[in-house]
């Protein structure tokens, strides 16, 4: 069995340290006493400021092959890399072991039971669930996720001794030369799909070709395997219905919720649970997270009540102003988690006016051919904008869009389009003076404009 021991690899490097899920695990094996070092052209906080409080931080931000060297044990190589990185040239040229970030996952779980959580939206929530119940009912585990979750110091964790594995699975291409998509690393003992929506077109240019990789996957979980899959989404019922699904299929719905005042109240079993968490989205995931546990020996009644104090992952309609008219903040980029979290905020408010801004900041939601599928999913807030900043489009090498083209895709009535995030936040403000429930949603960050800090000064 492959241990996570320094008698076994000493020596680790990254190419393109800085990234999200990169630096989390250099300092998680830093922390372990492996030998860690890495590279990267531009690293933003809060990477930074992390790995330099981790003495991780590469003195000068470039690629320096003379880095790679043979006593490096394994190299570890990030998406921000291109194919014809300098470092992997060398690490090549040496026959030096190159892994993607998935692939050395996998190598570290390969013999332990593996639960992995994809999805086109939902999935770092449903993740965080997981995590947070076995973590409170003090089960050994080990985990990657894609947001920072309370309770947590890192967004990974591997260890010798935990027998469970749980991962946020990714559709997204593993690595520059490895252009399989990462959730096909993982090969899950116990698997959730939340839902299927068009996403990442730079890689996947077709749904069909979008939906193939999610097929792929359910088709490659053995029969000893489980699959959960929401029962409501249409491309999955397609999958489940198709020949080569071998593991044991199971359909779920939402948990029956209803708002109580300010808070929430789950009701299963004839009995009530308290929740922080609002929206029929996020009471989909708590029953696919719950029904997950009751797998690892968790009873529903224990799940539940574990989930008493869970407030969410970060950004994930995190609270970031508590107030009579509060602000929240979102990471949704898929259209309908942008639709499902406004409703989500309109059913939590049925009295206020809310306020929904959304920014235009990935290669799907930036592309011309994409934008009309956001056709109407802020229609449940009172007043929206959306912002979107040139600069992305030029760094992307995309086209420019107009403000106009985006105002009549999204066909909301009463809608203004922003380039400039100064104004437009000067005009959110405004909207929260005046008492409205604000919703900001991005997976990027308005600009520069940080909103927690935005938030902040409000008065």
């Amino acid at each position: 069995m492959f241990r996570l021991k320094k008698t076994v690899m000493r020596n680790i490097h990254f190419i393109a340290i800085g990234g999200a899920a990169m630096h989390n695990l250099a300092i998680d094996l830093k922390n372990k006493g492996f030998n860690v070092t890495g590279s990267d052209d531009e690293i933003f906080e809060p990477s930074r400021s992390r790995l330099e409080a981790h003495g991780l931080l590469p003195e000068k931000f470039g690629w320096f092959p003379e880095k790679i060297t043979r006593s490096i044990d394994t190299v570890i190589l990030g998406m921000h890399a291109k194919a014809d990185n300098p470092e992997l040239l060398r690490a090549k040229e040496l026959g030096v072991s190159v892994v993607s970030y998935p692939e050395f996952l996998y190598n570290q779980t390969k013999d332990k039971l593996r639960v992995v959580v994809a999805g086109s939206h939902g999935k770092t929530t449903t993740t965080a669930m997981i995590l947070h119940v076995l973590k409170t009912l003090n089960r050994k585990f080990d985990y990657m996720v894609g947001s920072q979750i309370e309770g947590f110091e890192l967004m990974v964790g591997l260890s010798d001794d935990a027998e469970i594995a749980v991962f946020e699975g990714d559709e997204y291409l593993s690595s520059p030369i490895d252009l399989r998509s990462k959730f096909h690393w993982y090969k899950p003992d116990i698997a959730i799909i939340t839902g299927i929506e068009w996403d990442h077109v730079n890689v996947f240019p077709t749904f069909e070709e979008y939906v193939a990789t999610f097929r792929s996957f359910a088709d490659a979980i053995p029969e000893t395997g489980k699959l959960f899959w929401y029962k409501e989404d249409i491309e999955l019922q397609r999958i489940a219905k198709s020949a080569g699904i071998k593991a044991d299929l199971k359909p779920y719905e939402r948990l029956d919720w209803e708002k109580r005042n300010d808070y929430t109240v789950i009701k299963f079993n004839r009995k009530e649970y308290k929740s922080h968490l609002f929206g029929n989205h996020n009471f989909q995931n708590m029953n696919a997270a719950m029904l997950v546990c009751n797998e690892l020996g968790i009873d529903s009644d224990s799940f539940l009540k574990a989930m008493g104090d869970f407030k969410g992952a970060s950004r994930r309609l995190q609270k970031i102003k508590d107030a009579e008219n509060p602000v929240f903040f979102d990471f949704a980029h898929a259209p309908s988690k942008v639709r499902a979290t406004v409703m989500a905020v309109r059913q939590m408010f049925p009295d206020k006016k809310v306020v929904a801004c959304y920014e235009l900041h990935t290669f799907s939601s930036l592309n011309r051919k994409f934008i009309p599928h956001y056709s109407n999913t802020l229609d449940k807030a009172d007043k929206a904008f959306v912002y979107y900043n040139s600069d992305v489009l030029k760094h992307k090498n995309m086209p420019e869009i107009e403000p106009t083209f985006v105002a009549e895709s999204f066909k909301h009535w009463n809608l203004e389009v922003y380039t400039e995030n100064s104004l437009m936040f000067e005009q959110i403000a405004r909207e929260w003076q005046k008492g409205a429930v604000i919703l900001l949603m991005s997976s990027g960050n308005f600009g520069g404009l940080d909103p927690v800090k935005w938030s902040e000064l409000l008065v």
